[in-house]
């Protein structure tokens, strides 16, 4: 007879994502709880990476999933299409701002973005526009981890160990107000300065020979919920529109109602030539995400080739457009996008009554339920904590012992120096969690932050003290020789 015990740390033959962590395991999802073999509960406030937007074990998207499942369970796409793509499509192209009237459905964020790479080069191919090959994107973004959506991304970090494998891509400065804005200057000013780095860069590499621009519309992990200032993303789209420039915006983490909207780019008053969505799209319930093209993207292939040179064996699977369905049902019956907007003000009006004083953080920012705060040593110079004190690592550990799933992230600043802490809870989190939330995320910072500055800061500063006193007393006492 087979055992079903789980086997121990030591013996279990799954390749995990860090060889050496040993992590509770999960058995059972409640709301906006996770619970483990022993039944101790975990808020998810980051909905693991700002995927579980329903939470766990919604009644709604059970029952959908286990209709779709006694129906069909897949069928590929070279032969088939199902009614739940075709009902999901039609759904996100009426809601989907501009044009973006074509859907092409992947399995997560990165072959979304892949998928956005390849239609923007096919789409020039076409037109006899070969010479359009260069992707211009932001450092400080991330748009996934296969080589392409990795050679976009702008994740130092991540990007370092792969670099003879990536395709060169031009990186200009993101629109990151707290690390950018001179005092002297306005947000619209500074807004509209990081906006005429991409014109700038194109001029210098060649416009003609530049086929997109990608760019997060919120940035998320890497640099933790940045937002841009009012303007900036409208002079990007002119600037895109003057040099004949694909505008791909990744809202991949921070789309299907993360923000408050449905598509992030909505309170940015712009339209997009190609945006790339997942992670709440499946809720978490299942892989899924998608590519939305404008209908002149889409009719230069129809009437060219009449062929897109891409595609995934999974895409467009049943039972993953049957939840996507399910997600998009379930807001407009629940009226959830309008609670983001609302729970998002308050859980930011909390994070500052909490935060605001606390000395090691410098900033507390975000849009809806997507905020982020970022941990400095010293607030007045907004320096970073040393690399060395891992408090990504570190928070994110004494966080599970609290009871509490949250996302820090290291590289903040420029993809080595800065830490943050992203937040992303359930569309579904009620006041009273909100209040846990908080007081938890608060215990977890308080500790591993104020331990890191009198390990690593304080005595750095003493001993440096100690160096200048040093040698100012050799420097006066040579002087009296």
């Amino acid at each position: 007879m087979t055992s079903l015990a789980q086997p121990s740390s030591s013996a279990h033959h799954l390749f995990s994502r860090h060889c050496h962590a040993q992590l509770p395991v999960a058995v059972r999802g409640e709301g906006v709880y996770l619970y483990d073999q022993q039944g101790r509960p975990y808020l998810d406030a980051s909905s693991g990476a700002a995927v579980s937007c329903l939470g766990h074990s919604h009644p709604a998207m059970r029952a959908a999933l286990h209709e779709q499942l006694d129906q069909l369970a897949y069928a590929h796409t070279s032969f088939f299409n199902t009614e739940k793509a075709l009902l999901l499509a039609d759904k996100l192209s009426a809601q989907a701002p501009g044009d973006l009237n074509q859907v092409y459905f992947v399995s997560g964020g990165s072959e979304a973005v892949e998928a956005a790479l390849k239609l923007a080069r096919q789409y020039f191919v076409e037109r006899g526009e070969l010479q359009r090959a260069r992707v211009i994107a932001r450092e400080q973004s991330y748009h996934g981890n296969t080589l392409g959506a990795l050679a976009a991304g702008g994740n130092a970090l991540r990007r370092a160990p792969f670099m003879p494998l990536l395709v060169p891509t031009e990186h200009i400065p993101a629109c990151f107000a707290y690390r950018g804005q001179q005092a002297d200057e306005s947000a619209w000013d500074y807004g509209q300065r990081m906006a005429n780095a991409l014109e700038a860069r194109l001029l210098a590499v060649g416009p003609e020979t530049v086929m997109a621009f990608i760019a997060e519309t919120v940035v998320g992990s890497t640099a933790g919920a940045v937002t841009a200032e009012a303007g900036y993303f409208q002079r990007i789209r002119e600037i895109c529109d003057r040099y004949g420039v694909l505008l791909i915006l990744d809202e991949v983490m921070c789309g299907m109602g993360r923000t408050g909207r449905l598509f992030a780019h909505e309170d940015e008053g712009i339209h997009a030539d190609i945006v790339t969505i997942a992670k709440g799209l499946g809720a978490g319930y299942q892989p899924i995400g998608a590519m939305l093209a404008s209908q002149s993207i889409y009719d230069t292939i129809a009437q060219g080739s009449g062929f897109f040179q891409h595609g995934h064996t999974y895409m467009g699977h049943a039972m993953a457009v049957a939840a996507g369905l399910a997600v998009l049902e379930t807001f407009e019956r629940e009226q959830l996008l309008p609670q983001v907007r609302d729970l998002g003000e308050q859980l930011q009006q909390r994070l500052v009554a909490r935060f605001a004083d606390h000395p090691f953080v410098g900033d507390i920012r975000g849009r809806g339920l997507f905020q982020a705060l970022e941990l400095v040593s010293d607030k007045a110079e907004k320096t970073p904590f040393p690399s060395a004190t891992q408090l990504h690592q570190r928070i994110k550990a004494e966080a599970m012992a609290q009871g509490l799933m949250c996302y820090p992230m290291s590289g903040t600043v420029d993809g080595q120096q800065g830490q943050h802490v992203l937040l992303a809870p359930p569309f579904i989190i009620q006041p009273a969690q909100l209040d846990e939330l908080v007081e938890k995320l608060y215990r977890s910072i308080d500790s591993v932050t104020r331990q890191a500055y009198h390990t690593h800061v304080a005595t750095s500063v003493a001993v440096s003290a100690w160096v200048k006193k040093s040698v100012s007393v050799k420097t006066s006492a040579s002087a009296k020789k």
